[in-house]
């Protein structure tokens, strides 16, 4: 490692798209910034995200043709958040938002390509919108880092067969249907050839997507720009000065460090996923903090809470839930440890249910990953673990794939073999194999498939919202999102209470400065990500109001800590 910085104007804890956007913006607007990551790998969480963000009234939706008001996403956000709506924060998002998105694309390298088709997960609630609201990252060719690829953390192996990110939209479609169309085969064999030849010259694909394409781009901008940034460097404490902080002391190997930074620490540590005495305090399905399972990187541990803490800041506790719920199913891997598969993908496709134990379906597979999960816990009982198991047909599982056992030409073999995948050739067998209860499950398909025949769902709806539709299968006629289950074998995948991360941190003001019990800010400390208490008060209004406003709020943290005015950046 170069000689350790000493002194700097900033100091950012976490890599991910918070802390790097913050780094970023700060570097532009003249401070010297240096960023710590307790990884190897820069990236956290968000290299590992589909990288989308939720950004209302932003650039590449107005460049199409897409204008709203401010008041409409104004109002969404009222109506969805309800007591927990703070209209500070969340006109700052709403403003800020659509300007940080023009700053990186005008100052940096970092790009996007528009989301106009997506809509908001609730399209019954005031304000609601069926696009313009999401941008992602724009692939990037991971070349372009030179020998820094080497600090890129890698794709989640979970959702990236051989290592290859798969966008959403056309990228994706071309693989599903690569076994039953010539123009998809022969994109996906391209795509294949092309990432095998990048990981026998460079040891790992080049073709970014998603939010290591994201993640990839802040991290040439922060090169391009001398930001520091200091891999494998766990900060142990703040350094805390007559009540302003004023830099850090970390740790890099047995080498001990202190970092003064004379405009302040931005937190963005990626919240507490893996804290255990965390989880059991705030997640009620979680009472040892280990019937929890998150797929966020194991090194999310709470740090970022921790230190500001110390400082005298708060977590927020009104909050509709403190994790962002997601269905996780638990992958055996050969060196005997665990993975964390997000059921992100397969569930609104036509031809999958979930059930519980007792084999009744508790809500709508097709509706987000949070609303979902939320529906699994309001229909458990009291004393019992919140699990479900996910089932589909033969048909199903050769064209989707169910969880990790991936589609037609992946071999199902290896997970029978291990357990991950339960098989029977009537629903008998297979409730025998997951311990479900026979009787009910056959009248639970038996119900389904009735209506399923006709494209309806009238038990709860699926395929009803423009959301469940959009994630649904086109060419299933009338309804996406329904079909019947019918032609064994069939098969299942245990879900097991998860989260793509979490809601509750530290609470901040509109400045994303740290604020105390008396809501005074901490002079030189700001909280971004999820180690800043979410604006969204622990609901899930829209895919992407994770990231959105944790580079929004990093914008804004390096815009105070810089002195420059907000408004000096308009698009």
């Amino acid at each position: 490692m170069a000689t350790s910085p000493k002194h700097c104007d900033l100091v950012v804890v976490g890599s991910g798209a918070a802390g790097l956007t913050a780094a970023v913006t700060a570097a532009i607007l003249g401070l010297d910034v240096v960023v710590l990551e307790k990884e190897p790998h820069v990236g956290g969480t968000s290299a590992w995200s589909g990288g989308w963000l939720w950004i209302p009234r932003n650039p590449l939706a107005v460049a199409a043709g897409i204008g709203e008001d401010i008041e409409a996403p104004r109002t969404y956000l009222r109506a969805e958040l309800g007591e927990t709506y703070d209209a500070a924060l969340a006109d700052r998002f709403l403003e800020q938002g659509p300007r940080m998105i023009a700053f990186l694309q005008r100052e940096t390298s970092v790009d996007f390509v528009d989301g106009n088709a997506i809509p908001d997960f609730h399209d019954t609630s005031p304000g609601s919108a069926t696009g313009g609201r999401s941008v992602c990252a724009a692939p990037f060719d991971g070349r372009a880092l030179g020998d820094r690829i080497n600090i890129l953390k890698p794709p989640l192996d979970e959702i990236s067969p051989l290592g290859m990110g798969i966008a959403s939209g056309a990228d994706l479609r071309h693989f599903i249907n690569a076994t039953s169309a010539l123009s998809s085969f022969l994109y996906v064999t391209r795509r294949v050839a092309k990432h095998a030849l990048d990981i026998i010259r460079h040891g790992r694909g080049m073709h970014l997507v998603n939010g290591n394409a994201l993640i990839a781009r802040l991290l040439k901008s922060a090169d391009d720009l001398g930001v520091r940034i200091l891999p494998s460097t766990p900060v142990r404490d703040l350094i805390i000065e007559t009540g302003r902080v004023v830099g850090v002391r970390a740790a890099h190997g047995a080498a001990a460090l202190e970092i003064r930074a004379r405009r302040g620490v931005v937190l963005a540590a990626g919240g507490f996923p893996h804290d255990i005495a965390r989880k059991a305090a705030l997640f009620p399905h979680a009472p040892t903090g280990r019937e929890h399972w998150s797929a966020a990187p194991a090194s999310n541990t709470g740090d970022g809470l921790r230190l500001g803490e110390t400082a005298g800041g708060v977590i927020g506790s009104a909050l509709a839930a403190a994790g962002a719920w997601a269905p996780i199913s638990l992958v055996p891997r050969k060196d005997g440890s665990v993975g964390h598969f997000p059921h992100l993908f397969e569930r609104a496709k036509p031809g999958l249910i979930m059930v519980r134990r007792d084999g009744r379906r508790f809500g709508n597979e097709a509706n987000s990953y949070y609303d979902l999960m939320t529906a699994l816990f309001a229909a458990t009982p009291p004393g019992e673990v919140p699990e479900a198991w996910m089932i589909c047909d033969h048909a199903f599982q050769r064209r989707y794939g169910l969880g990790r056992s991936r589609p037609r030409p992946f071999p199902l073999r290896p997970w029978l073999r291990n357990g991950y995948l339960r098989r029977g050739d009537t629903f008998a067998e297979l409730a025998a194999a997951c311990g479900i209860d026979a009787g009910n499950l056959g009248e639970t398909i038996a119900r389904y498939n009735r209506d399923a025949v006709h494209g309806r769902d009238p038990a709860f709806g699926r395929g009803e919202s423009a959301y469940n539709r959009i994630q649904g299968e086109p060419l299933r006629k009338p309804n996406p999102c329904v079909a019947p289950i019918v032609k064994g074998p069939f098969y299942a995948v245990k879900i097991v209470p998860g989260s793509l991360g979490t809601f509750a941190g530290l609470r901040t003001d509109a400045h994303a400065r740290v604020i105390d019990h008396t809501l005074k800010a901490i002079d030189g400390l700001y909280a971004v990500g999820n180690d800043m208490s979410s604006i969204m008060g622990g609901h899930y209004p829209a895919g992407g109001i994770t990231l959105g406003p944790a580079m929004t709020f990093g914008y804004v943290a390096a815009h105070h800590a810089s002195g420059v005015p907000l408004d000096n950046n308009r698009p």
